[in-house]
């Protein structure tokens, strides 16, 4: 099986081409392909399909081989890699705010264009920053944030989970949470370093208040426009970023009144640039996206 391992600031992924290629049972597949001594390595597995109602498909499966709904880095990746190998047509942007707030990011880029990609959030458009034919920046419209409780999901009531009061053990947190397709809880602190991310991440991913898990995150506020986070993702453990999670920060900063409507979001593995718009209630968020190598995986050891 032919696949490309890339990467969105370390958030990295498998990504095997179904437009020439199909792939049976990528639950099973996905903890074989990111076992990082035994296997490829990576966070996950993403698929790369036709679509019906998009330019091109995506689906999501993490590490340990649950699906997703989503991923903000590996659809950036996603689709760096459906324009630069030929798989779509962009076209001229339609998205003025996506193409203006990726000028603003990325004033050298010599054209802006736009692609469709069908996700388990619902197709969303992705604005890729070109010089020639490779993709620089990528700028994702991530959609509206999810706010309500109950379809986060989190087991609290009203009409926000915003600075809740949570236990654990003798250890207590003030969270806030969001959804942008997929859960995420998120924590303030003084030092996000100083968090026991491998001890509290799977704690606070497997509470009972979250009945679908949840991706965590730990986040220090450096100023009104910028933050420091820490991810601990659902299904995948650390991971040096989470695009989707980014997103959630920058809007649990605006619930929170701990930063404004656009962040610089410092993770692990680099950048983002993040933009919660009252215009259209959308968050955008723009990084970059790596295509690292490319191989071949035997069949038959799938099969062992």
């Amino acid at each position: 099986m032919r696949f490309t391992k890339m990467h969105g600031i370390g958030n990295d992924y498998i990504y095997v081409d179904c437009f020439s290629q199909s792939v049976d049972e990528p639950q099973k597949l996905a903890p074989r392909f990111s076992d990082r001594h035994r296997g490829i390595g990576a966070d996950g597995l993403i698929l790369i399909e036709p679509s019906d109602i998009a330019d091109v498909r995506m689906r999501m499966f993490n590490a340990d081989g649950s699906q997703a709904e989503m991923c903000g880095n590996g659809v950036r990746c996603l689709a760096k890699y459906a324009v630069e190998h030929g798989l779509v047509s962009p076209s001229d942007p339609s998205d003025d705010q996506a193409a203006d707030f990726l000028c603003r990011i990325d004033p050298d880029a010599r054209s802006v264009r736009q692609i469709q990609v069908e996700t388990g959030r619902g197709v969303l458009s992705i604005l890729l920053s070109m010089t020639d034919n490779c993709a620089g920046l990528i700028c994702v419209n991530m959609g509206e944030p999810i706010l309500e409780p109950a379809q986060i999901p989190v087991r609290l009531t009203g009409q926000q989970a915003v600075s809740v009061p949570l236990t654990l053990g003798d250890e207590s947190f003030l969270i806030t949470c969001v959804s942008m397709g997929n859960p995420h809880v998120i924590i303030y602190c003084e030092d996000v370093a100083a968090i026991d991310l491998n001890r509290l991440g799977p704690l606070l991913e497997t509470h009972k208040l979250f009945p679908n898990r949840v991706n965590v995150h730990f986040v220090r506020r450096v100023a009104a426009d910028e933050v420091i986070m820490r991810t601990w993702e659902r299904g995948s453990g650390v991971t040096l970023a989470c695009g989707t999670g980014a997103a959630a920060v920058c809007v649990a900063g605006v619930l929170t009144s701990k930063t404004g409507f656009s962040i610089l979001a410092h993770l692990p593995g680099g950048d983002l640039h993040l933009y919660w718009s009252q215009q259209d209630n959308s968050v955008y968020m723009a990084g970059p996206a790596k295509e690292v190598f490319s191989g071949e995986f035997p069949t038959g050891v799938l099969c062992s």
